[in-house]
């Protein structure tokens, strides 16, 4: 992503989440931010109500794969057919692959068979799934290193709960009061 004046881009994988999408969304509508999820295909087909929220508040949606699989330890039919599955659930051009691993193969496959579709990595990875990590330590951590511009992850996961739920509420509070604007990757 180019980067913007005073403008961050919030980006959450692994939803949507029966609870903890609801607190994520309550709250970015609280500071009128907007964000990019980044979604499960099996979670958007157990949940369309919560990813057809995602859209009506005016956030963006990405492909996050079916079923979360890593593209270093999946052939690459697998791995495309594991995309395909999910861009039936959703129309979007955005693509994360889970854990950040992808191969020179898979990215060339998928930048030949979906015209348009693009590749979104990130410049803050929070941490926010790392069990050991204290929910202060995580959220030092980021901000320490957020600037204009930068692509924040969070994930909308049970394991990242207590990290992400301590995180985001402090990120937007001060990050808003510094002057910045929270925008949907596009």
């Amino acid at each position: 992503m180019p980067k913007k004046n005073k403008t961050l881009y919030l980006s959450f994988d692994d939803g949507p989440h029966p609870t903890i999408t609801p607190f994520v969304l309550k709250l970015l509508k609280q500071y009128n931010a907007k964000a990019s999820f980044f979604c499960i295909g099996e979670n958007v087909a157990q949940h369309p109500d919560l990813f057809k929220q995602y859209i009506d508040e005016g956030h963006a949606v990405g492909n996050h794969t079916y079923k979360h699989v890593n593209g270093w330890k999946t052939n690459d039919e697998d791995y495309l057919y594991d995309i395909e599955r999910t861009d039936r659930l959703m129309s979007t051009n955005l693509f994360r692959p889970p854990y950040g691993r992808i191969t020179r193969s898979q990215i060339k496959k998928i930048r030949n068979d979906n015209a348009g579709k693009k590749i979104v990595m990130w410049n803050i990875l929070a941490g926010d799934w790392v069990t050991t990590l204290s929910p202060d330590k995580c959220y030092t951590r980021m901000r320490e290193k957020i600037s204009e511009g930068d692509i924040i992850v969070l994930h909308e996961s049970n394991k990242s709960w207590e990290r992400m739920s301590y995180c985001l509420p402090r990120i937007l509070k001060e990050f808003t009061a510094k002057g910045f604007v929270f925008a949907p990757i596009q």
